[in-house]
């Protein structure tokens, strides 16, 4: 060969080296391992898929030009079909023994390659399978390369709850896929009080099927498009609506065909986030480039989370086939047998538990973020919610485990408030406003509102029917009030009233208000007005509006005049408790006092009949301030002033209670406690229909002994009567039936005992309606508006004709022990207090006693005897031993004792202290004589002292 033709031979060489792409650069000695992928190549997804699984098959290897093995693709088309898509799988692990297969598309046709894959060990690996039904736990070898359904609920949830929806419907497709989550979803929407009345599933409803107006729609790509259109052509993208579509849409607006998009608008969307980095910007350009090139007839593409799963799942792939070494793993082969089907014949991979192993074990960074399988599917990520606006999906927030905030901060503190993205949703029809979440259909029937059928008390409700046209007539205030608050609505409502009667136009109730609330329940009714009160057994199967009326069940009796003024009237300005506690805090009181006086106190002190006299006399004559005995204790000063401080407060109440008594001619009523009624078996009223029946059995009362009543003049008459007359003692009502009868008999009744508190009157609905919280807010804004004061006067509750006092319930007149109890609790604590010190004083003093050796009642009796002792105080011992001085100085001739001035008497104790004058210097007088009597062994002389009053010894030199 010629030196040219070498060198031609060495640069083509040259060329291809520098031509060779990086695919071709790889390790040539790589073993290969088969690899099955099935996907629907008819749908967006399907291509999608297959593009990133072959990019990233490539650059993989690129970057991983070290490793010994090499994944291969053998790609099938599904065709959307379940049964192709098994036939396709039993094909690849038959004809390429595959060890794994990626991207069963569809939920339905993963749920059947993952039997197969179970059946073989071959691991299973979709990005697109998402449905809750599919799970490792129960199909082992099935791994999702994908968030779950379910993960989004909480997202879609916290929607809901953010714009306080009480109803959502959901349409789904009747699949694997769309049935799948609708039980997680209720269960979702259940946790924030939320309603699903109805579902639809693979239809959307028509605009004026129901009320509801927020619509969750959980289906695959191409049949919610058709969902769409069909809204929209039937009036059910405008104003006033909301849709919510998950992941599977949400993921694809910006691939959707024009009119698609414009059928959208308003639409907000759930899907996964993914987070925005260099590489994936880098990456997404290649992909884009080279869809267009292998699919120029599609225009609108957007790379989203399927085709990055499906991108990841090649790198968890490879990287768990280099660590398993799977190179010469082989299928085990069966025995043959007769009859044996395509998949017996297969076998069972060898190498299969340990590359499932392998892959549930890889952890690493992807382009959709953080890889990492627990379970054998991805933990629950971020989720970002878009709202469809134009031909864009603008991001308007995301959701995390905490909640939903305007963007993803860098740490877990939620610096936004979480309703701030609402304020950037545009809904259906252009609208800023959030929808209310549902109205009332044109073609609904009106609110049917049920009305109580009764005898009396027509001021409230009453119902009227027209002989000549048969048409019921409903007037009173309850209707009145009820027709304001629907009217106060932001929203048109229209109703009926529908009398509860026996038959139309008998105008005999049906039964009792319980009968009349629990009809709702039925269907009967939508709603009942009139006197209902809210009951905690009623609110079991219908809710309740807020309260329009007043609350409270209370009685009315009659009422006489205080003719005969009783000869103990003075004993009734206080209840029979207070006198005793009174009287036993005065012989406390004197006790203590006497306790602390009667060691330093002369007039404590004496016989003992007369010291338990002063204990008595002292304490009582305290309430007059008559006693006439000082204290010279520090701590009976205190006691005194605090029980004097009492009396003071017990006197004052006292007399203003006896002088109402004596002074003000007063209407008494006859009976004040329901209790004394029941006790003594008087026949108490009721009003007909009413829940007070049952309010009065739970209080005991026997059925036999209650009368039931319809009308204000039957309350009268039998009010009249009394209980010994075939009347009733006293009638048990509500209060605004109960003003209602004062206000017309007010000279003759009084309202009396205690008030049992109820909820007073309400509007019921079906339970969880939506129009129950709207119409508890135009109950408020109607009761602080000038239209209910109008409503009020118009109706029987002026009340000129009786003042307040007249209307003022009844207690009983007698002071309670109740009413004092924190002045005792003082008094008691000041005597007590200084009693306790006292005591630790006087045993501190006498300690030596306690302290000797003698027995207990040597002790007690040495105490005792020292207690009884009289004890001198400091100036009292000074007086006496100056004394002793001048009498000694007397003695000794230094001083000479005045005769009328001078005189010495000796004390109880022994003692010598002077009574009165001053010693004089003068010689004595016959009054008082000194005789020396002897010496004592010092040399000292010994005198005697003598004087009228007493005589002592004493010594001078």
């Amino acid at each position: 060969m010629n030196p040219r033709s070498l060198f031609s031979i060495y640069l083509l060489y040259i060329l291809i080296g520098l031509l060779m792409t990086p695919s071709t650069c790889q390790n040539l000695t790589a073993t290969t391992i088969d690899v099955g992928v099935i996907l629907d190549m008819n749908t967006y997804v399907g291509k999608m898929s297959k593009t990133c699984l072959e990019m990233a098959v490539g650059d993989f290897y690129s970057a991983h030009n070290d490793y010994t093995t090499r994944l291969v693709l053998h790609m099938r088309d599904a065709k959307s079909d379940a049964v192709v898509a098994t036939s396709a799988a039993i094909e690849l692990l038959k004809n390429y023994q595959v060890k794994a297969i990626l991207g069963p598309q569809q939920s339905r046709q993963a749920d059947f390659i993952a039997d197969i894959g179970n059946a073989t060990q071959v691991p299973i690996i979709s990005f697109t399978a998402t449905s809750p039904l599919l799970s490792h736990l129960e199909t082992p070898y099935f791994i999702r390369m994908a968030q779950v359904d379910t993960s989004q609920l909480k997202a879609i949830a916290a929607i809901v709850k953010a714009v306080e929806w009480r109803e959502v419907v959901p349409i789904y497709e009747r699949s694997h896929y769309g049935s799948g989550i609708i039980s997680y979803l209720a269960d979702a929407m259940q946790g924030i009080s939320t309603r699903i009345p109805y579902r639809y599933p693979e239809r959307a409803p028509q605009v004026n099927d129901y009320q509801t107006r927020v619509f969750i729609v959980h289906m695959l790509p191409n049949l919610a498009y058709r969902l769409f259109l069909k809204a929209n052509e039937a009036g059910m993208m405008r104003k006033g609506y909301a849709w919510i579509v998950t992941d599977a849409i949400a993921s694809l607006q910006s691939s959707m065909d024009s009119n698609v998009i414009n059928s959208m608008q308003g639409v907000i969307g759930v899907k996964t986030y993914l987070p925005q980095t260099k590489r994936l910007d880098q990456f997404t350009e290649r992909w884009e480039r080279r869809f267009h090139e292998e699919y120029p007839e599609i225009d609108n593409v957007q790379l989203n989370a399927y085709g990055l799963g499906a991108y990841d799942s090649i790198s968890a792939l490879a990287m768990a086939v280099e660590k398993n070494h799977t190179v010469n793993s082989q299928f085990t082969e069966p025995v043959i047998q007769d009859n044996m089907t395509d998949l017996e014949t297969i076998g069972v991979s060898e190498s299969g538990l340990e590359l499932l192993q392998s892959v549930l074990k890889t952890k690493f960074t992807g382009l959709s973020g953080g890889i990492e399988f627990i379970y054998g599917q991805l933990p629950i990520s971020a989720f970002q919610i878009v709202n469809l606006v134009g031909n864009d999906a603008i991001s308007i927030g995301y959701w995390t485990e905490n909640s939903i905030t305007d963007q993803l901060p860098a740490s877990n503190e939620n610096s936004i408030r979480e309703k701030n993205y609402l304020k950037k949703i545009v809904w259906p029809g252009k609208s800023r406003r959030i929808p209310k979440g549902w109205d009332v259909p044109a073609n609904e029937k009106k609110l049917r509102v049920g009305v109580p059928v009764k005898a009396g008390f027509s001021q409230f409700i009453n119902v009227e029917t027209d002989p000549l046209t048969n048409t019921s007539n409903v007037t009173g205030y309850c209707k009145e009030v009820f027709e304001a608050v629907m009217n106060s609505l932001p929203y048109t409502v229209l109703w009926e009233y529908e009398p509860f009667e026996t038959s139309e136009g008998s105008g005999e109730s049906a039964g009792s208000y319980d009968d009349l609330v629990e009809n709702i329940s039925t269907g009967r009714y939508d709603a009942v007005i009139g006197d209902i009160t809210i009951r905690a057994n009623r609110a079991n199967f219908v809710d309740f509006t807020l309260p329009y009326t007043e609350s409270g069940v209370s009685m009315i009796v009659p009422i006489k005049g205080d003719d005969k003024k009783s000869a103990w009237v003075f004993l009734k300005p206080l209840k029979t408790e207070l006198w005793i506690t009174i009287g036993a805090f005065f012989v406390y009181t004197g006790i203590v006092t006497w306790v602390l006086e009667h060691r330093v106190n002369k007039e404590f002190r004496g016989r003992p009949s007369k010291q338990i006299g002063t204990i008595l006399w002292f304490s009582f004559s305290t309430m007059v301030f008559a006693h006439k005995e000082k204290v010279t204790s520090n701590l009976s000063r205190f006691l005194l002033i605090i029980w004097i401080f009492a009396v003071l407060v017990l006197s004052s109440s006292y007399t203003a209670s006896l002088t109402s008594l004596l002074t003000v001619q007063q209407l008494q009523p006859t009976v004040t406690d329901i209790n004394t009624l029941i006790r003594n078996e008087e026949y108490i009223g009721y009003q007909e229909g009413s829940f007070v029946l049952d309010f009065l059995k739970s209080l005991g009362a026997d059925e036999s002994k209650l009368k039931v009543m319809t009308t204000l003049e039957n309350f009268d008459e039998n009010l009249s009567k009394g209980s010994n007359n075939g009347g009733v003692s006293a009638i048990v009502d509500e209060l605004p039936f109960l003003r209602l009868v004062l206000v017309k008999y007010c000279s003759k009744y009084k309202l009396v005992g205690p008030t049992y508190k109820t909820a007073g009157f309400g509007f019921a609905f079906p339970k969880d309606s939506p129009l129950v919280p709207d119409v508890s807010r135009a109950v408020l804004k109607v009761m602080e508006s000038s239209k209910m004061n109008s409503i009020t006067k118009h109706w029987p509750r002026d009340q000129d004709k009786c003042s307040e006092e007249d209307e003022t319930t009844v207690a009983s007149n007698s002071l309670p022990l109740d009413n004092f109890r924190g002045l005792f609790l003082i008094a008691a604590l000041a005597s007590t207090s200084a009693l306790c010190i006292f005591l630790i004083n006087f045993f501190y003093e006498n300690r030596h006693i306690l302290a000797s050796q003698e027995t207990v009642k040597q002790k007690v009796n040495a105490i005792v005897k020292t207690f009884d002792q009289k004890k001198e105080d400091a100036h009292e011992a000074a007086k006496k031993e100056k004394r002793r001085e001048e009498i000694v100085m007397a003695a000794r001739g230094e001083i000479y004792p005045t005769p009328a001035a001078t005189s010495f008497s000796k004390h109880e104790e022994g003692l010598f202290s002077p009574d009165e004058g001053l010693l004089s210097t003068e010689p004595g007088t016959p009054d008082h004589e000194y005789d020396v009597v002897g010496m004592n062994e010092d040399g000292q002389r010994k005198y005697s002292f003598h004087s009228n009053s007493d005589s002592f010894l004493y010594y001078k030199v």
